[in-house]
């Protein structure tokens, strides 16, 4: 079986080495890169209230890269925030954050309704204010669920995504190497490389039968709204978190009932 690693180049190699030593065909296709966006007074002003909030949520590890980059160059330091509870969206933004000293709640589901569900946000005792670090474009349903009940969000748009160039080169070369019988199965991490991966896959006429391995709940709903709409057939298996051992075991799962 040939597995797509789509993660980012920077987050793709250890799951890629992981992958290779189970005995899988593994070839990298990035949808995503992120690019900072511009430190901006904006973003000046949203910094100076960090001291008001009860919580930072931290959506990536390119999340903690920016945000504790812009933190110190809008003059805060981490010691004004020692009252703040820090929650990452999954364990390696768990690990870049404790490269700060900081400790993070982490959701056993590493997606937004995971988050939801951690005792600090669905019990929402004193939680008045939380801030959001994250892409632009990311994490809407969540912070709408939050506003909802009263919260009120300040929303640090601290990067934005984009699909690399190169991968819509490649993406032909790829079909060109591979059997069309072969199974071929695909990582769709969110909704953004979803949409990039529909973008891609519009310029090839591939007859295949994918196999797309998503996180979440949500984001499997959304590809089958989407393959009941198009009248695609192609195999959605849902993933818990984004860690070698979830995705290999996930595999073979459905490798022992085909």
């Amino acid at each position: 079986m040939l597995f797509i690693n789509t993660r980012p180049e920077d987050r793709a190699g250890a799951l890629t080495q992981a992958l290779s030593e189970a005995g899988y065909q593994v070839v990298g296709l990035p949808l995503l890169e992120l690019v900072a966006e511009p430190f901006s007074q904006g973003l000046q002003q949203l910094y100076q209230q960090l001291d008001q909030v009860q919580a930072i949520v931290v959506v990536s590890p390119t999340a903690v890269e920016v945000g504790m980059q812009y933190l110190q160059q809008a003059g805060v330091t981490l010691e004004q925030l020692q009252h703040v509870r820090w929650i990452a969206v999954g364990q390696t933004t768990a690990q870049a954050l404790a490269r700060f000293n900081i400790q993070s709640d982490v959701p056993q589901v590493e997606n937004s309704e995971g988050m939801l569900d951690l005792p600090i946000l669905k019990q929402q005792k004193n939680l008045k204010k939380i801030a959001f670090w994250r892409g632009l474009g990311g994490r809407q349903f969540m912070m709408q669920q939050l506003q909802q009940q009263g919260i009120e969000v300040l929303n640090f748009v601290l990067y934005r995504r984009q699909c690399p160039q190169q991968s819509f080169a490649l993406f032909p070369e790829i079909l060109n190497q591979i059997n069309p019988q072969q199974p071929v199965t695909v990582l769709i991490s969110s909704e953004a490389s979803w949409n990039y991966w529909q973008q891609i896959c519009e310029q090839v006429q591939q007859p295949r039968t994918w196999i797309y391995l998503v996180l979440g709940q949500r984001l499997a709903q959304l590809l089958e709204k989407t393959r009941t709409q198009t009248n695609k057939a192609f195999n959605i298996i849902q993933l818990e978190n984004l860690s070698a051992s979830e995705i290999i075991q996930r595999m073979r799962d459905w490798q022992g009932h085909v």
